[in-house]
This record gives C-alpha cells, sequence and structure tokens, in this order.
C-alpha cells in the first residue's frame, strides 16, 4: 500500500484536515498564536506552544497508550514528494520513504525519538522524509519496541536486526547510514558500539539530532539551561530514564548511556544539537570524546533552538540543519552531488 505524495513549499507548509482533526487542541492553540502579534511570535515559540499542548493534555492518569497516539496524531503528514512502503524489516515493522531517482544501493537506517516511551515511524515521518527528500537517498524508519513494556536492550536488539536485514538484502556496511533524534541518536551510537564490538562491519556515518547520551543526566546544560528548554527538565530525563532501563537498570551502561562507551573506532559522525536544551551536554561531551578517541565529528550548536528542532519544518533553522545533516550523508554514502529540496 503506497501513501499519497504530497509537495513541499519552502516556507511553512500547508496542514492537511486530517493532520489538523487528528489532534485538534495543537493546531487550535498554534491558530490562536498565529492570529496575534506575528512579528513578537517566532516559528519557534509556535513550535514550543504546540508541544505544550500535547504535555498540558496529560495527567497521571493517562495510559502510554493514549500519549503514544497522541503524539503520532500532532505530528502525523508528510510535507515533502516521497513515496512511503509499509516493509517487515526481519522481525521489525518498518516504512520505506524514498524519494524520486534515489539509487537502490544507498540507505538511510533512521531511529525515531521520543524517550524510548513514545514515538514511531508515523510521528516522525515527515522529518524521515524530509532527510529522504534533501538527500536523495531512500530511509527504512523502524518502530523499535517501547518500554516499559520492552525494557533495555530491547530496542537496542530491534535496531540490530534491522541494520542485519539491509545487509542481508544485499546491501554493502559502506553504503548504509544511520540517522536517529533524541533516544534515536542514542540508538545510532549503542548500534553502532554493539556491531563494533561484535566484529560486525560498521556503517558509513552516523547523524545524531539531540541525542540522549548519558542516561545519567550529570551534563551541567541540565542546570545551565533549565530557564531556557521550555520543555525539558532533569527530573523528566531521569523518570525516562527508569522507564526504559527498570528500577535495577545501570544507567552508566555504555550500551545505554554510550557518552561513557569507548567510542574508538566508530565511522564519521554528525551531531547537531539547540543551544536552549538541557541535553545540550550530552551532544557536545559526547562529541569532545569522539574526537578524543579519534572520531571524525563535526559538532554544529544552533543558536536559540530547542530539542530536535529539525522537526518543525516552519523554523527556517530546521531547513538549514536538515540540509546541512543530508549534506554530510550524501557526502559519506556518494551519492551524487548536493540536491535541492523538491
Amino acid at each position: 500500500m503506497r501513501l499519497p505524495r504530497c509537495s513541499w513549499l519552502p516556507t511553512r507548509p500547508p496542514i492537511s484536515p486530517e493532520r489538523r482533526s487528528a489532534f485538534p487542541a495543537a493546531w487550535a492553540s498554534a491558530a490562536e498564536m498565529d492570529s496575534a502579534d506575528d512579528i513578537a511570535i517566532t516559528p519557534v515559540d509556535r513550535a514550543i506552544e504546540r508541544l505544550r499542548t500535547i504535555y498540558r493534555g496529560w495527567t497521571r492518569e493517562t495510559s502510554v497508550a493514549q500519549m503514544r497516539d497522541d503524539w503520532d496524531a500532532a505530528f502525523a503528514g508528510c510535507s515533502v514528494p516521497v513515496t512511503c512502503q509499509p516493509v517487515s524489516a526481519g522481525e521489525v515493522d518498518g516504512e520505506w520513504l524514498v524519494p524520486t531517482d534515489a539509487p537502490h544501493d544507498k540507505v538511510i537506517l533512521y531511529f525515531h525519538g521520543g524517550g524510548f516511551r513514545i514515538g514511531s515511524v508515523a510521528s516522525h515521518r515527515d522529518l524521515a522524509a524530509r532527510i529522504a527528500d534533501a538527500s536523495g537517498c531512500r530511509v527504512l524508519s523502524i518502530n523499535y519496541r517501547l518500554a516499559p513494556e520492552h525494557r533495555f536492550p530491547a530496542a537496542l536488539d530491534d535496531a540490530l536486526i534491522a541494520y542485519r536485514y539491509l545487509r542481508e538484502q544485499g546491501l554493502h556496511p559502506a553504503d548504509i547510514a544511520f540517522a536517529g533524534d533524541s533516544a534515536g541518536g542514542n540508538l545510532v551510537l549503542c548500534t553502532m558500539l554493539a556491531a563494533r564490538d561484535r566484529g560486525l562491519p560498521l556503517p558509513a556515518a552516523g547523524a545524531l539530532m539531540s541525542p540522549w547520551t548519558d542516561l545519567t543526566a550529570s551534563g551541567a546544560s541540565y542546570q545551565s539551561r533549565a530557564e531556557a528548554d521550555p520543555i525539558h527538565q532533569r527530573a523528566m530525563i531521569l523518570a525516562s530514564a527508569r522507564n526504559y532501563l527498570g528500577k535495577d537498570g545501570d544507567v552508566s551502561n555504555p550500551l545505554a548511556s554510550p557518552l561513557y562507551a569507548d567510542l574508538s573506532r566508530l565511522p564519521p559522525l554528525l551531531v547537531q544539537v539547540g543551544d536552549r536544551e538541557t541535553v545540550r551536554d550530552d551532544a557536545t561531551e559526547l562529541a569532545a570524546r569522539a574526537k578524543a578517541a579519534g572520531v571524525d565529528v563535526k559538532l554544529q550548536v544552533w543558536d536559540g533552538m530547542i530539542h530536535v528542532f529539525q522537526m518543525f519544518p516552519e523554523i527556517p533553522q530546521a531547513r538549514e540543519a536538515i540540509a546541512s545533516l543530508a549534506a554530510f550523508l550524501r557526502n559519506h554514502l556518494h551519492i551524487g552531488h548536493q540536491r535541492a529540496p523538491q
């Protein structure tokens, strides 16, 4: 079953009636902000209000299933012309996102974020599709198992299965790159580490957006950015870590907190993070430690940006970040020349 293709505009993309009706409260708040003083309200402000509207709808009685449905509905849709095709990647469900004229022998394996508790192929379809479109490369996005039903290392196991699936399809590791946001950025690193430690060949490169690398939440940015970050506070991060690992889990396990891993012999990495994030040091410290271990790593700290700002195409810096990420992946996958988004 192929999903409909849709067009992309260089400004804020049109929102379909289906996408608005799926989670009306978030879009109602955005509409109210649009009718206010447009000079004072920035695209980042609108993105923050969308997020806060979702979180305000949750209470202690809200089930995990409802949270997942709400998150999927709030970010459902696709704003670029790619073809979407469901797939079973080994034992893991996923989705191909294929731009026009994409080479058949190159793939980006994408791991969504969501604190290992929420998020899915559906919630991250637009972000993964924009990466596919900008890079001109096929993207395989997967639904790895989530906690608390499936705690660590279930998500990592599924990521490894998906990587094995691609290799079993005849793809060479040098023609595969990993990408992910937040918890998905964690999986990019941990999948590489687990593959390396098992003697498996590594992918060509990894791109990480606001990666969650330290489940101990020990970075100084948890204090220095506490007021600037509109959503993520240290207590929330620690609760997410407990949910993923279980009450007796080891938050410093290097396959759960890759900041504490031996990072040597990893492939080239691009790390993007917003300067307003409490999770900022998870990215900056990771980049520093990877560089010290001899890894070819490029760090981009985006001024004034929030956690995984790339999810919001109405933010101009999100489009710039996606273009930079796509250029990095194209370079390491050896895909033609720079491609303009469609």
